[in-house]
């Protein structure tokens, strides 16, 4: 075992200390990377949930307007109908007056 072998060994294990603490701040640096954009993409989600809730609350809000709507079509349809039909009684009622003059 030379002293030229040592001084290699202690050149490769150097150099693969500082490739080490090179590929060590890498991956830190990807950790802070990676950190920030779960922070963005929870702060998104959070939105999205808010969103989300505002949304359904919306659309109950519409549903019960809709049956609303719907009921207060009925409730004319039914009316319509039933002004149509006295309608027509009077008409009938002034023809057979007009017929009996």
């Amino acid at each position: 075992f030379s002293v030229g072998d040592a001084n290699r060994q202690i050149s490769d294990l150097k150099f693969k200390l500082v490739k080490s603490e090179q590929e060590v701040t890498t991956l830190e640096q990807n950790v802070i990377r990676l950190e920030g954009q779960v922070s963005r993409y929870k702060g998104a989600s959070e939105n999205a949930e808010k969103i989300e809730d505002e949304l359904k609350v919306e659309k109950r809000k519409l549903q019960r307007e809709l049956r609303s709507a719907l009921d207060r079509i009925d409730e004319l349809e039914a009316s319509n109908s039933h002004l149509s039909k006295r309608l027509e009684k009077m008409k009938a009622n002034r023809n057979a007056l007009l017929a009996q003059q």
